[in-house]
Order: structure tokens, then sequence, then C-alpha cells
């Protein structure tokens, strides 16, 4: 195995960084979702509030536990593109191209700032297809020449 390429180091820490965010954010949505019931002030003559906050508090606690998992396997995905694991340069390209396709359609929707979402997400597409990279993960590095 090659030594590892600055620009896969880079794309490692940015995973991490990731990661941390969808953590802290994944466990916050839930804290507050579990105890968002508890806050509301409910009207005895309104019987649907109870049941909307409950709803939207077991919401926010799916989608906070979604999240604290996405951090893991965004850990996972680091450490393997730091150990040069085919598998997490196969992860990691498939993960952009869902990232380019959310961001076309993020775009469409009228939000112009998923413009950087989609070029961060090619660069880092082209980026792994350089035969050095693929070789330093143990891919065809004649597969694209």
């Amino acid at each position: 195995m090659s030594s590892r390429p600055t620009g896969v180091t880079i794309i490692a820490i940015l995973n991490i960084i990731s990661g941390i965010i969808m953590l802290i954010g994944g466990l916050g949505l839930a804290a507050i979702s579990s105890i968002l019931p508890t806050m509301t002030t409910i009207d005895p003559n309104a019987s649907g509030q109870l049941a909307m906050a409950g709803l939207l508090g077991g919401a926010g606690i799916a989608v906070g536990g979604i999240l604290i998992i996405l951090g893991i396997i965004s850990f996972i995905v680091a450490w393997g593109l730091l150990k040069g694991k085919g598998w997490a340069w196969s992860v990691t390209i498939i993960l952009s191209v869902i990232s380019i396709i959310i961001g076309v359609i993020s775009l469409v929707a009228g939000n112009f700032g998923s413009i950087v979402n989609i070029i961060i997400a090619g660069i880092i597409i082209y980026y792994l297809y350089r035969p050095h990279v693929k070789a330093f993960f143990g891919k065809n590095a004649k597969a694209l020449v």
C-alpha cells in the first residue's frame, strides 16, 4: 500500500467533522424532543394537542436517533479512509453521488446554496478516481486512465 494522499486525509477530516455535527445535533434533537411533550401548555378542551405534542416528540427522537447513527457511520467511514480500506472508497463515492442528487433536487426547489454541496461532492468523486488515490485504496488504478 502506498502512502496516504493528502486529499484522502482531508476527506476523512471532513467526515469526522460532519460526524461530530450529526452526533451533537442528533443528541440535542433527541433530548429536546423527549421533553417537548411535557413543556407544552395544553388546553384541557383541545384533546388533539397532547397527541400532536407526543407525535412531534416521537418524530424528533426518531430523527435524532438517525442522526446519531449517521454520525457513527461517518466516523467509521473516516477510519476506513485513513486506513485505505476499499469499502470506504466505495461508500464515499456512493454518498457523494447521493449528495449530488439531493443537491440538484434542492437546487431545483430554489436552494441556490446547494451549489456548494454539488461542487464539493463532484470534487470528491473526481479526486477519488485519480490513479494514485485508487491505488491507495487497492482499486484498479488503470480503470480510468
